[in-house]
C-alpha cells in the first residue's frame, strides 16, 4: 500500500498563504484562517504543502483498506477556487447551503467557492461549525491529540 503524501507538518500556514501570487486569495486565506480558528479552537497546522487543517483523526478506509491521519476539517487557497474540507460531507447541511451563496460540491467532501465575497460569511461560519462538531462527535475515539 502506497504511503499518504498529505501528512500533518510543522511549515508555516502563515507564510503558505502569503505564497500565494493572487492578492485576492491571500486576503480570503487569511479571512478563512480567522474564521476557522475561531469556529473549531483548533491551532491551524500545514498538511502536505497546501491544506491548512484543524484537529486530527485516524481513520480506515472501509473501501480501499487505506489508513492514516487526516484533519477533522480544513481548507486550501487553490489557484482556481478556495476548497473547503467539511469531513462530515453535506448531506445533513442542506438549508445552511441553501442560504450560503455561490458554492460548487464534489461528491465527497470539498466545498468550492471562487471568493468569500460569492458567499454569506455567518452562513459559512454556521456550516463550518457544525460540520466540525458534527465530525469530531461521530470519530470521538479516533481523534488525534
Amino acid at each position: 500500500m502506497a504511503e499518504l503524501k498529505t501528512k500533518e507538518n510543522n511549515a508555516s500556514v502563515e507564510d503558505f498563504i502569503h505564497s500565494i501570487k493572487d492578492k485576492e486569495k491571500i486576503k480570503d486565506g487569511l479571512q478563512l484562517l480567522k474564521i476557522f480558528i475561531e469556529v473549531t479552537g483548533e491551532k491551524p497546522k500545514m498538511w502536505g504543502s497546501s491544506i491548512i487543517g484543524f484537529g486530527k483523526y485516524h481513520y480506515t478506509s472501509a473501501r480501499s483498506s487505506q489508513e492514516g491521519d487526516w484533519p477533522l476539517i480544513g481548507f486550501s487557497p487553490r489557484k482556481q477556487a478556495l476548497t473547503l474540507y467539511l469531513m462530515s460531507g453535506f448531506k445533513n447541511y442542506e438549508k445552511l447551503l441553501k442560504k450560503l451563496g455561490k458554492y460548487k460540491t464534489s461528491s465527497g467532501s470539498c466545498l468550492y467557492i471562487n471568493k468569500l465575497e460569492d458567499v454569506d460569511l455567518e452562513v459559512l461560519r454556521m456550516l463550518l461549525k457544525q460540520s466540525y462538531t458534527d465530525f469530531k462527535e461521530k470519530n470521538r475515539k479516533q481523534l488525534l491529540q
